[in-house]
Parts: C-alpha cells; sequence; structure tokens
C-alpha cells in the first residue's frame, strides 16, 4: 500500500498509509494527515487514489507545493520517492510498502545515503 512519510518539519518521522479514495494534508485536525507547521493552510493538499495511480492538488494553499523542487500548477501523477514540500515540511510519496514507520523512515535514510555525493569539499 502506497504512504507519505513526513521526512522533515514539525511532524518529523510520522507516516501514513494511503489508505481510502481520497486524503487531505492539511493543518487542520479533521484532516487525514494534520502536520502542525505554521505555514501550511488548514487544507493544504489533496492526493487522491484513482484506479491504483496517486494525483495530488494544491487545495489552493497560501503557500503552494512544491513536486522535486518544481512548483505545482496543476494536479499530477505521484511517482514512487516523490519529495513534496508544504510550508516548512517535506514529505515523500512511496509505493513500497512498510510493516510500520521506523521501517519506512530507515528506508528514506538509506535511499538519501545511496545519493550523497562521493565528492570531498
Amino acid at each position: 500500500m502506497p504512504s507519505i512519510i513526513v521526512v522533515s518539519g514539525p511532524s518529523e518521522g510520522d507516516y501514513y498509509p494511503l489508505k481510502g479514495a481520497t486524503i487531505v494534508i492539511g493543518r487542520q485536525e479533521s484532516c487525514p494527515i494534520q502536520i502542525a507547521d505554521d505555514r501550511i493552510s488548514r487544507k493544504h493538499l489533496q492526493i487522491r487514489n484513482d484506479e491504483g495511480k496517486h494525483f495530488a492538488l494544491d487545495m489552493k494553499s497560501a503557500n503552494g507545493v512544491w513536486i522535486n523542487g518544481r512548483k505545482m500548477d496543476a494536479e499530477c501523477e505521484l511517482a514512487d520517492q516523490d519529495e513534496i514540500v508544504l510550508g516548512d515540511s517535506k514529505v515523500v510519496y512511496n509505493t513500497e510498502e512498510f510493516p510500520d514507520r521506523e521501517s519506512a523512515f530507515l528506508h528514506y535514510k538509506q535511499r538519501g545515503e545511496r545519493h550523497r555525493s562521493t565528492l570531498q569539499q
């Protein structure tokens, strides 16, 4: 089951399997994925499942959404390991299933180690 893991910001380490047809990420308590970040709108980002594919849509948030460094301007399909920046927080979309948040976060950290430059400064 695809999932979202919060990799930086006030809710770092939180892990959310994407159950259901539509998930909203935001600051509001009623959001299925709540991130307590002052720069995140009450309802910031919608992720919807359409026949096994997940699509992200900015819900007219005040500070916007960036996916892999590009500002979202329309709904887009998510791919494995997409990095999504909302306010001062970063979340990663995973297509791989994890048994718990610790293994999901470890997978993210190990992925980062594989991409770290070997050049010395």
